[in-house]
């Protein structure tokens, strides 16, 4: 596989990994408001996954669909940030997942929308303006809940200690991203380090929370490399159950 379609495809895993597990929360959120407004929030990732899908389909020419992509690949061809397929919790679990990759996602689509290739530009464009209501609902949520209560205080400040020894990973680039880069099609998630943790650092100082020191990703292993958490291995399990089971159904 090459560079361009692996790089593609980790793009696309982690909208859709981040979609599917919010879409979890469908009719149990907290209000109803809430539970329409993180609905909203998977459709728009599940819609960028499906963009870069249909991308990495066309780059393989071996008649490669986005159904494909999404519902036949194993856990170990997945290239999503281990973050995005960790469990929700309770709502304050998801808030700060969801906060965490928003900053990112933020800082890298605005890097991508003006790299070489023009697809990749297009599809981060279009997706930034998503992206930035994510981060604004997000950030509120977090210091709503950090600024709260002794126990919603309490709560935002586990689930950041829990989510925290992932954020290194994010801005580890694999060397399908070096490489890319280096010839002006990718983003190097190095560079967008600084300004995504000055991001991070502003909401999480406003809502009351204390930052936990880095302390590196799970064993060294990469989702981006393929190396995932158990927890991927149960979501794939249930989002590919139909088209595994009916090989070729269309709805």
């Amino acid at each position: 596989m090459n560079d361009l379609i692996q790089y593609t495809l980790h793009l696309a895993d982690n909208a859709l990994i981040l979609g599917h597990r919010n879409s979890e929360w469908t009719g149990h959120g907290p209000i109803l408001e809430q539970d329409i407004a993180l609905s909203n929030i998977s459709l728009d990732l599940i819609g960028q996954a499906r963009m870069l899908y249909q991308y990495a389909a066309s780059l393989s020419g071996n008649g490669a669909t986005e159904d494909s992509l999404a519902y036949l690949r194993t856990e170990r061809e997945f290239l999503n940030c281990l973050l995005v397929e960790q469990p929700n919790g309770h709502w304050g679990n998801t808030i700060m997942r969801q906060f965490i990759f928003s900053a990112f996602q933020y800082g890298y689509y605005r890097e991508l929308k003006s790299k070489k290739d023009v697809t990749l530009s297009a599809i981060a464009e279009k997706s930034l303006k998503e992206v930035t209501y994510h981060l604004q609902w997000s950030s509120e949520w977090v210091i709503r809940l950090g600024d709260g209560t002794e126990e919603s205080h309490l709560r935002m400040q586990d689930a950041l200690e829990l989510v925290w020894p992932l954020v290194p990973e994010l801005f580890r680039p694999e060397p399908y991203e070096t490489r890319l880069a280096e010839a002006g099609v990718a983003v190097e998630p190095d560079k967008i380090e600084t300004p995504v943790r000055e991001k991070l650092t502003a909401v999480l100082t406003e809502a009351s929370l204390s930052i936990p020191e880095d302390s590196g990703v799970w064993s060294g292993r990469s989702g981006k490399s393929g190396i995932h958490s158990e927890h991927l291995g149960y979501i794939l399990s249930e989002m590919q159950y139909l088209q595994r089971a009916y090989p070729g159904c269309t709805w």
